[in-house]
């Protein structure tokens, strides 16, 4: 019986030993010192982008406008169709002038009748006053009546002139080539030069993109821009970008070619244009579009996003200090790419950053470093973000 409890006893001592082993088997795995890939910084060429919302307006956006009053009789365009120059637009019906111009016919036709007859009676008199027959006072009071004649004949030519010009009113033609825009007159609708423009005629063959910096951030952007005048600043800015509202990026880049000379005093901007090719007429004049700006930064320190952490709107990066454990730091960024983040302090040439997989990291960790060059964290068309 004794022996039989004794093997119990042992037993059981070695069931405890077991189990004590096997609950302190995880705090060894987790107290083990775990691989991490680390990089080390170092300065290499990047460019930016910063992005800003553009209305787009055609180089011309003409508003036709009947210089008459009356009904419009014809249209010869639809909304949205591609026009040319001198191309009919629309007919008016507007009678009076017709009829204007036969009354201004007829009034130089009588007009023409009583210069001949003045000039009979030039002819008339002369003879007679060569012979003494008459005094020279009737061939003056003829000649004047001749000039008196020819005037009323040349004032009836304008009047037909005037006419003709009003009648010519009654057609209206395109004054460019560009893309007819609503039409919100119908046939038979009442039209004056007072009323709203009959349509639009746009010119988008090219684009104006118009967009605005704020203040501060405008005289940072132009102070940092080569150029002693604010013409060569511009000239030395480089090609722009086009972005679309449906996040197509034109293949067409643009030039900023004006900046506005005063601030707007209502919103404090500074209000910019940039103009683009539309070579396939895609823009449209009164859409919305974004002007992307690159910046070159040849010596840019960078980080890559997945190794950065936020904590109440801060970035923060583990560095690996020489004993191999981390410590946490923030950083400020000047901007960003497409994978990573430019830095503007925090860290600095030289320093060892955890690359990947800062989840599982705590300040003061030790960690087995897994050196990664920096080129292998970034794409190589990452450096881009546009």
């Amino acid at each position: 019986m004794i022996q039989q409890c004794s093997k119990i006893a042992i037993i059981c001592f070695a069931i405890f030993l077991t189990a004590c082993n096997s609950k302190k088997q995880p705090t060894n795995t987790s107290n083990a010192v775990k691989t991490l890939p680390v990089t080390v910084l170092t300065e290499q060429p990047a460019t930016i982008a910063t992005d800003y919302p553009a209305n787009i307006q055609g180089v011309q956006n003409i508003e036709i406008r009947p210089k008459i009053d009356g009904y419009v009789e014809s249209i010869a365009v639809d909304e949205g169709s591609s026009v040319k120059k001198r191309q009919l637009l629309f007919q008016i019906m507007a009678p009076q002038y017709e009829q204007n111009v036969r009354t201004a016919e007829a009034n130089i036709k009588i007009a023409t009748a009583e210069v001949q007859s003045a000039q009979m009676q030039v002819n008339k008199v002369r003879p007679l006053v060569d012979k003494d027959i008459v005094s020279g006072y009737e061939l003056e009071s003829a000649k004047y009546l001749l000039e008196s004649k020819l005037a009323a004949l040349a004032q009836a030519e304008a009047a037909l002139n005037n006419a003709k010009t009003n009648l010519s009113y009654t057609k209206i033609y395109s004054p460019a080539d560009g893309v007819i825009g609503l039409l919100p007159y119908k046939i038979g609708s009442l039209v004056s030069s007072t009323t709203p423009p009959l349509t639009t005629v746009s010119d988008i063959r090219k684009v104006y993109a118009y967009f605005s910096f704020d203040e501060k951030h405008g005289l940072d952007f132009f102070q940092a821009v080569r150029g002693g005048t604010m013409q060569e600043k511009l000239a030395t800015l480089p090609p722009v970008t086009l972005v679309l509202a449906n996040g197509y990026v034109m293949p067409e880049k643009g030039r900023v070619e004006t900046a506005s000379g005063i601030i707007n005093t209502q919103t404090g901007s500074v209000n910019m244009r940039a103009t683009f090719d539309n070579p396939q007429l895609l823009i449209r004049s009164g859409s919305s579009a974004i002007v992307r700006i690159p910046q070159s930064i040849p010596n840019a320190i960078m980080v890559p996003q997945k190794a950065t952490y936020q904590i109440q709107g801060k970035l923060f990066v583990y560095v690996v200090g020489s004993n191999e454990t981390v410590s946490s730091s923030e950083i400020t960024i000047a901007g960003q790419t497409r994978d990573a983040y430019i830095v503007k302090s925090g860290v600095k040439k030289g320093d060892m950053i955890v690359a990947d997989g800062i989840n599982s990291l705590r300040e003061g960790l030790e960690i087995k470093p897994l050196v990664v060059a920096s080129e292998s964290l970034y794409p190589k068309d990452s450096l881009q973000n546009f």
